[in-house]
């Protein structure tokens, strides 16, 4: 056991645990943070997506270590207080989601793609998205809702 020390959605964290136990695991089961989800355990489905430094990593396939002196944004911090996020507002307004349980990880995906690419097209939205699966199916509406976050119709 080692204790790791980390900032989660702006506040300092410390656990002390396995150093190979797996990010996901942590915020789930000491944070309760449930937005991340465990979808296919190998880094290839997206549930379980959250940034560490902002950037996309899939928090299943994170040993915690990896994690240490980092900063981790969840779904759970990315509104500010009752304003949402302009993406996750263009994931509500599309109706972007039906069953919701890949939605965080999207939503976190796009948040990423359009900090680094304000102005993503309609190709970029595509192929940065494909990383995350949606077992419902509701591409389209996903895709539209990434494209109304960057001002696109």
């Amino acid at each position: 056991m080692e204790a790791f020390k980390f900032t989660v959605n702006g506040q300092e964290r410390t656990v002390t645990t396995d150093p190979a136990r797996t990010l996901l695991d942590v915020l789930r089961e000491e944070f309760q943070l449930t937005g991340a989800k465990f979808g296919c355990g190998e880094g290839k489905c997206g549930a379980c997506t959250v940034l560490m430094n902002g950037k996309r990593i899939f928090s299943c396939r994170t040993a915690i270590e990896s994690a240490a002196g980092k900063s981790i944004l969840t779904i759970e911090g990315l509104a500010k207080g009752e304003q949402l996020h302009p993406v996750q507002q263009a994931f509500l307004d599309a109706g972007a989601f039906q069953c919701g349980f890949c939605t965080p990880g999207m939503i976190l995906s796009a948040v990423q793609l359009l900090d680094e690419k304000p102005k993503a097209g309609s190709a970029e939205i595509a192929t940065w998205m494909n990383r995350n699966i949606c077992r419902c199916c509701s591409y389209a509406s996903i895709h539209n809702a990434v494209q109304t976050a960057v001002g696109k119709e």
